[in-house]
């Protein structure tokens, strides 16, 4: 440190004083003598005095950062080797050159010198190959941030064993808000005394209270069918570990009981807010109602998904006066716009054309003019028949128009109806479908995690065999000022006996019912199957898809075509379908490349297989029994490795989106 009258700030003022005072002495000494002389003897020793101070102040300093240099430098080494944390150094082999004791305590060693990080930490290595800078990892039953510095190859060990442990039980504590709500309640009671109803609600009250009690939820009963569970993460994950076995002892205990109830869970959790919790539990148990029950679902907050259970066929559950609502609403909102645009998915089937010929017919009986947009380029066999049919009637084929020309006459006004299906990466135009602000959703799938944003009206029942059929019953409480046309009630009748394959799967009292109603206005059940026959070379074609079928597990079989042979997505649906009337057969997957980059596998069940949740797993989804997936940039063999390893994890019970 330089002395103080080294400092220039300090040094030029002084020296100044200094020559003012010894001129002003001398120009004194002219008139007197002897004060000049006693003047210049006490500026000397002035003078003498503050370079005499300055010295010593100087050495003081000198000696003090002496001091100060010699304890850092003792801190230094007793913080490189006393503090609790780790140093080591390595080579470019992995060997440990240099460590202070601390991390050696940690590995109980006197030494770590000399040896490999293959030997003493192992985890290590992948954080050094891939240039991590940071990251935590476990060792010897403790915890450590380790820090890499790979220029100097050193690395710092922070024990964070502690603070793991804190946050971990902070995730652990979280709460977690569940709603449970008996899905068939209502209408297994509908024909009850008191005497069976109050025993049936003993019963399930008994078994919820009972499975409440042994996992430490606290349950309260809200409403006849409604329940509230609060609980914790990490009961939670118990839970998911027995992948919520409640619903398996609630529908096999009431079964025996000959009222065979199910439960639906909604579960919110990953918020500090329970209002937050509240309304995600509430966002599950919409969705995992939407899906058809009995199951459970866990929205988390990275919008993931997870579900469980959804083992049983969804139960007609729509009712005459939810139809009618429906329909009085959609009336209201196709009076309310200039027009109507109708859309379904890319690759539209019958159901898709049928149901959008449907609502055409609404959009007309309330003199608003509607299009169907579709692209004629992706469409099926069957498809093609119905529209060469269509444009015969001038009329009706004048209403179908592409994309492009929706987009054009597309205004603010417009009503977008998007039918059979709520997906938008499945809708023919996207692009469309961000435009218009007005959009109504009519879907017969069970509802997954990607939905059409701010809808204004949703009609999704997964209960009905087609959406057809949902088109029907709000045809019947249309305006009576216009009469379905031949073409259009066969249409829509086509929709139905493709999904339901000929009535035979899905079907319940109300398809029946749709059915009479469009066969009364003129549907032409010989033109339908017109529509649905196939020729030679398809037969052959899909025999051969599926001569290589194999059976993966007890009841499942596979069959998968060759990577060099593309078929469509209907072939590989009617391949799934056949293997499924074969004897044994419970469940069929069949793959298949449809195109140079995309492989496509079609799955069916008889119910006992739940094949939307293993599509599910493979980015697809459809229903319990009819399911279907794409992949992308992969041979047939990658995916039938994707779908083995699905069906495997179904099987072990885990089921998640």
């Amino acid at each position: 440190m330089p002395s103080y009258l080294e400092r220039r700030q300090i040094r030029y003022p002084l020296y100044g004083l200094m020559a003012v005072t010894l001129v002003l002495i001398g120009f004194l000494s002219f008139y007197n003598w002897l004060i000049g002389a006693a003047g210049f003897i006490l500026t000397g020793l002035l003078i003498y005095l503050i370079f005499q101070v300055n010295h010593k102040i100087k050495e003081e300093t000198e000696e003090y950062i002496s001091t100060l240099s010699y304890r850092v430098k003792k801190v230094g080494e007793e913080a490189l080797m006393e503090m609790p944390i780790g140093i080591m150094l390595i080579n470019d082999d992995y060997y440990i050159e240099w460590t202070n004791p601390f991390i050696a305590s940690c590995f109980n060693e006197d030494s770590l010198v000399g040896k490999s990080l293959y030997d003493v930490a192992d985890a290590v290595i992948p954080l050094i190959k891939q240039e991590v800078e940071t990251e935590i990892i476990a060792l010897h039953d403790r915890k450590f941030r380790v820090i890499h510095k790979s220029d100097e190859r050193l690395l710092y060990f922070f024990d964070v064993t502690e603070q793991a442990e804190i946050e971990k039980m902070y995730h652990n504590e979280r709460t977690v808000i569940s709603i449970i709500y008996l899905d068939n309640y209502e209408e297994l009671t509908q024909g009850m005394d008191d005497q069976n109803k109050s025993s049936m609600n003993s019963l399930v009250t008994s078994i919820l209270n009972k499975w409440a009690t042994n996992n430490g939820v606290f349950l309260k009963r809200v409403s006849s069918e409604r329940f509230i569970a609060v609980f914790n993460e990490h009961i939670l994950r118990l839970l998911e570990k027995g992948k919520f076995s409640i619903l398996d002892e609630v529908r096999e205990t009431t079964s025996k009981q000959n009222v065979p109830l199910t439960l639906s869970i909604g579960v919110g959790t990953g918020y500090s807010s329970l209002p937050e919790l509240g309304t995600q539990a509430q966002s599950s148990l919409d969705l995992a109602l939407g899906r058809g029950g009995d199951q459970v679902a866990i929205k988390q907050p990275n919008g993931k998904v997870k579900f469980y259970g959804g083992k049983t066929n969804p139960v007609e559950k729509r009712t005459r006066v939810r139809a009618r609502v429906i329909s009085h609403a959609l009336k209201e909102l196709v009076i309310e716009s200039d027009k109507v645009l109708i859309m379904g998915h890319k690759n539209p089937d019958m159901d898709a054309i049928g149901s959008a010929i449907g609502i055409l017919k609404v959009a007309q009986l309330n003199k608003r003019e509607g299009f169907i947009i579709y692209n004629k380029n992706e469409i099926d066999t069957g498809v093609q028949r119905l529209m060469e049919e269509i444009k015969q009637n001038e009329d009706l084929y004048s209403r179908f128009i592409t994309p492009e020309q929706a987009y054009e006459i597309a205004s603010d006004d417009t009503l977008l109806v998007v039918v059979d299906t709520h997906k938008p990466s499945l809708v023919i135009d996207e692009k469309l479908l961000n435009k218009i602000e007005n959009v109504i959703v009519i879907d017969h799938h069970r509802r997954g995690e990607e939905f059409i944003k701010n809808p204004l009206l949703v009609y999704m029942e997964p209960y009905a065999s087609s959406t057809a059929e949902l088109v029907t019953e709000l045809l019947e409480y249309q305006p009576k000022n216009g009469k379905i046309q031949m073409l259009e009630a066969t249409a829509l009748l086509a929709g139905i006996i493709v999904d339901t394959k000929s009535f035979t799967l899905r079907t319940g009292a109300r398809t029946f019912d749709a059915a009479s109603y469009l066969r009364s206005h003129g549907a032409d059940t010989v033109l339908v199957q017109k529509f649905l026959k196939e020729d030679i070379n398809t037969y052959i074609k899909r025999a051969r898809l599926i001569e290589n079928v194999y059976f993966y597990r007890d009841g499942i079989v596979i069959a998968k075509g060759a990577d060099d042979i593309h078929c469509d997505h209907v072939l590989i649906a009617q391949a799934a379908d056949t293997l499924l009337t074969m004897d044994g057969v419970s469940a069929s997957f069949v793959i298949s490349r449809r195109s140079e980059d995309t492989i496509g596998i079609s799955a069916r069940s008889l119910g006992e297989v739940n094949v939307q949740v293993i599509m599910e797993h493979l980015d697809g989804g459809g229903h319990l029994t009819n399911a279907a997936t794409q992949m992308y940039d992969l041979s047939t063999d990658e995916a039938e490795t994707s779908l083995q390893n699905a069906i495997d994890e179904y099987l072990e019970g885990g089921q998640k989106e």
